[in-house]
């Protein structure tokens, strides 16, 4: 299934989107689940494809206005300097990762598909960063790596939108830079893991006004998606709903010479072919 959390008459509700449009599931399923994340954690999946079996859509999906598909994780972790190449993008002579760089983000941060991604009046440093986001379903602590896969809901995509030159302003943090305001999105919905199997092989391509700046195949992840839970789960417990973006191919703006700087009026689109295309026009805060 494709489920998706949107805007209908100012009040936030969640649906499947299908063949011509969206089926709204918010008051549909016998249970009331507020929103997904609710949903994954009753993992009530089955009760949501009972209901959309045979169900006409009740809006048409470019009515909508479409939020991240899980409104309020207890956490959103990021990972960077996951594909191959990108720790040599640093140009520091390191040796590759012995374990994954992490950071986190709020969802203030983040926007839906369709909606404008904000570049802050205090830089003219906005960046995109095309990732993969896998969503938790079954919660845990200790996850064995072998056992990860079955806690894995979903996947959705992420414009990991980052404001460069407020990554350094602390000595040993980029959190500033990663947490401007609907400065990054995410969506445009969940593929859960029963149509998207999380194994792969997943492409991921991020355009700017059409314009191919990264792609690459999570065959080439450092460190692939059952090796992440099993390694965040060693000092956090994962909850329903959670999400682990999981790291940016080569190509950012940051890496060209001179920088390619997002600007008022861009278009940023994020694609994987068997997840859909996460789109937002840039606008001015």
């Amino acid at each position: 299934m494709r489920l998706a959390s949107y805007l209908l008459d100012g009040e936030p509700r969640y649906g499947a989107v299908v063949e011509g449009g969206v089926v709204d599931l918010t008051k549909r399923i016998g249970r009331d689940f507020s929103d997904l994340k609710a949903l994954i954690a009753a993992n009530a999946l089955p009760d949501a494809q009972e209901a959309v079996a045979g169900a006409a859509p009740d809006h048409a999906l470019e009515k909508l206005v479409l939020l991240p598909p899980v409104l309020a994780p207890e956490k959103l972790w990021c990972i960077g300097v996951n594909y191959a190449e990108r720790n040599a993008e640093y140009k520091d002579n390191s040796d590759l990762p012995k374990y994954p760089s992490l950071f986190v983000r709020s969802m203030s941060s983040m926007t839906g598909s369709g909606q404008p991604l904000e570049k802050p009046k205090v830089s003219e440093q906005l960046d995109y960063e095309g990732e993969l986001v896998i969503v938790i379903g079954q919660g845990g602590r200790h996850i064995p790596r072998e056992q990860a896969w079955s806690h894995i809901f979903g996947m959705t995509l992420c414009n990991e939108g980052t404001i460069r030159d407020w990554l350094r302003h602390g000595k040993f943090n980029v959190t500033q830079g990663k947490n401007f305001d609907r400065s990054g999105s995410m969506g445009p919905w969940i593929v859960t893991a029963d149509e998207l199997d999380p194994r792969g092989p997943h492409d991921i391509v991020t355009r700017v006004n059409g314009e191919v700046r990264q792609q690459d195949s999570t065959e080439r992840l450092m460190f692939p998606f059952d090796y992440l839970i099993s390694y965040l789960s060693t000092f956090a417990t994962l909850k329903p709903g959670d999400m682990i973006v999981t790291g940016t191919p080569t190509g950012a703006g940051v890496r060209f010479d001179p920088p390619r700087w997002l600007k008022v009026g861009d278009v940023v689109e994020v694609e994987s072919s068997r997840i859909g295309v996460l789109r937002n026009t840039v606008a001015a805060e």
